[in-house]
């Protein structure tokens, strides 16, 4: 797959169809982005397990955190991987040892590997590098557009309210637009 460029119906896609969260990378500062984009995931309604091996055992957004992967209680459709490109060898082997298998591995901004996601791809997980949910969740809600931001998208289609300020979700019925 050609990690340059994604659809957006791909991206659209993924977010509609995850619901279990692994953010291996986690960090309990919130001036860290991966706490902020925990607490963002959560709210949109996310199941989200921080994977932290300092932070085992306590909470990271009022969420349980977990030391690996392995120790997530149950089926994770997505990891979300907050770790320097030359750590993700180790977290695709992880991922690859997780029955059932993840439906996406998606690495953070400024994140990409294309050899140690080989692996990943060939087990049929789907991948994105290089990319942030919370940012493609607000790009494509219309959530992102409120601040100036060209969200390169054009649509008459009203996004979903949601709970809150400047809270906009995806539309369920996205995919068939």
């Amino acid at each position: 797959m050609n990690h340059d460029r994604y659809d957006d119906s791909l991206i659209e896609g993924i977010l509609h169809s995850v619901k279990t969260i692994a953010m291996v990378g986690a960090s309990a500062n919130p001036v860290r982005p991966s706490n902020f984009v925990l607490l963002y995931l959560v709210q949109k309604g996310f199941r989200v397990f921080p994977i932290n091996p300092g932070q085992a055992g306590k909470t990271i957004g009022g969420q349980p955190c977990y030391a690996r992967l392995a120790d997530v209680p149950e089926p994770i459709d997505m990891v979300d991987v907050f770790r320097a490109s030359d750590a993700i060898p180790s977290v695709v082997a992880d991922v690859l040892a997780l029955d059932p298998l993840p439906k996406v591995l998606w690495l953070q901004l400024g994140v990409r590997n294309d050899a140690a996601i080989a692996p990943a791809e060939a087990a049929g997980i789907q991948v994105i590098q290089n990319r942030c949910p919370k940012i493609e969740y607000g790009r494509l809600s219309g959530e992102i557009r409120w601040s100036g931001v060209n969200s390169r998208r054009i649509s008459a289609r009203r996004p979903v309210p949601m709970a809150g300020i400047q809270r906009l979700g995806l539309a369920p019925d996205a995919k068939k637009a």
